[in-house]
């Protein structure tokens, strides 16, 4: 199920966190055997997609890695993409977060510093009438700037770093770090005009130039440097781009990156997407049957045909493809919480207790997913099981940040569970939470 969860704008100027189980699912094929060869369990990292064209990704908050929609729509091979992860491992392995914190306040004490020594300067020039003024603003803004190249010389020193560990990640896991290198050929042809005056101090990265011819040298020792990726794995990079295309763009832009004489299988998926979303449901239907057809055993088309029945108010009509969805991929959380939603959403009574099975194993790696929680609220509901309803809504309440309404339901729900039960401590704990004081 395509989601966007935290959206700061519109789908057509994209920005905010992006869920869907089929590029989740290509990104963890990308990056989890490189996590295991830096020595991280992959279940510890978070991959987080961010709805932006731009070609970037970077780590925060510890083992979280972000990764912009336009490093999979824009890079032509997953080997590419494959390379970016391998480098921001490079810098959860490396601790670099954590070290920049440091070099950040040690970079603004510096800054501090010269500021209270320019003060004072430009104080004493005030006070006797001389030139001392505009030598104390001297004194700040030099300061500041050898604050400022400290930082930065750092933070290129952080990435020719996790550069180098990206090169040991990729030759652990047998792969070649030609596609990096391609994109960074890439990136040092665009910044040519853009870094021309640009002093190298004040870039965050190493020079591109530099860079590249660094990594040049290691990548081709490497016995991987020729492997080419498998046509399986840049069958579903190109299909992963063609949803990001149908998802994200207008429906007019992406028929015309996907013209009708266009077969291949990727421009179909996009232009069925395209189509649903422009609510040409019946267009949607016939091209996403000819790629069932094509593929039945592909979860993701039974799911966008169970997504697009849903959306489109035909909830009985998408729980069989939603069903089907499941079946072949049993891990994917997300399209177990889109059929408990779409069973719940047929009214039928006898569905009932199947749709609360579904939510209930998705509970387990979407235990922060507001929507199963209030889905499960409702469904414990119609089974008459009032004190399990309390307690989903409880804890939607305390994911939507609502603490006052979880503590309410969280009450009513540990006065009907049975004292000692999992439900009953689980509602315990909500009702013990206290808010953070406000810093």
């Amino acid at each position: 199920m395509f989601a966007w969860i935290l959206a700061l704008a519109s789908p057509s100027s994209a920005q905010g966190l992006i869920r869907d189980s089929e590029i989740e699912s290509l990104l963890r094929l990308y990056a989890n055997p490189v996590f295991r060869a830096a020595g991280l369990n992959p279940g510890s990292v978070e991959v987080n997609i961010i709805g932006a064209t731009s070609i970037n990704a970077f780590v925060a908050g510890g083992q979280r890695v972000f990764v912009h929609t336009g490093l999979i729509t824009e890079l032509a091979t997953p080997n590419e993409v494959i390379g970016v992860l391998a480098h921001e491992t490079g810098h959860i392995t490396g601790g670099h977060l954590s070290q920049l914190r440091k070099q950040l306040q040690n970079a603004q004490a510096a800054s501090i510093i010269s500021i209270l020594l320019g003060a004072a300067a430009v104080a004493g020039g005030a006070a006797t009438g001389s030139n001392v003024g505009s030598a104390g603003q001297g004194v700040i803004l030099g300061g500041q700037g050898f604050a400022q190249r400290t930082l930065l010389s750092y933070q290129r020193a952080q990435e020719a770093s996790a550069d180098q560990a990206a090169m040991k990640y990729l030759d652990k896991t047998k792969q070649s770090a030609k596609g990096m290198l391609d994109l960074f050929n890439k990136l040092a042809n665009q910044s040519v005009f853009s870094s021309k005056y640009t002093d190298p101090y004040l870039q965050s990265h190493p020079a591109a130039r530099d860079r590249v011819r660094l990594l040049e040298n290691r990548a081709r020792k490497s016995p991987y440097f020729n492997k080419k990726d498998s046509p399986g794995l840049l069958f579903r990079h190109k299909l992963a781009q063609a949803k990001l295309h149908g998802f994200l763009e207008a429906a007019s832009t992406v028929f015309r990156r996907y013209p009708p004489s266009n077969k291949t299988i990727p421009a179909r998926y996009a232009r069925a997407i395209a189509a649903y979303r422009r609510a040409d449901l019946a267009l949607a239907m016939r091209e996403i049957d000819g790629l069932i057809k094509a593929y039945p055993k592909n979860p993701y088309f039974w799911e966008l045909k169970g997504q697009a029945l849903f959306e489109s108010g035909k909830a009985k009509q998408a729980v069989a493809p939603l069903r089907r969805a499941v079946k072949l991929a049993p891990g994917a959380a997300l399209i177990r919480v889109l059929l408990g939603q779409a069973l719940m959403a047929t009214n039928n009574p006898k569905l009932v207790k199947e749709a609360i099975g579904h939510l209930f194993k998705a509970a387990t790696r979407e235990g922060k997913s507001v929507t199963l929680h209030q889905q499960l609220a409702i469904g414990y509901a119609r089974l008459g099981d009032i004190g399990r309803a309390d307690l989903s809504s409880a804890e939607a309440a305390l994911l939507r940040g609502d603490l006052k309404l979880a503590k309410q339901r969280a009450k009513k729900a540990k006065s009907r569970l049975r004292k000692g039960s999992p439900p009953w401590n689980r509602a315990n704990n909500i009702l013990v939470l206290k808010r953070p004081k406000k810093s």
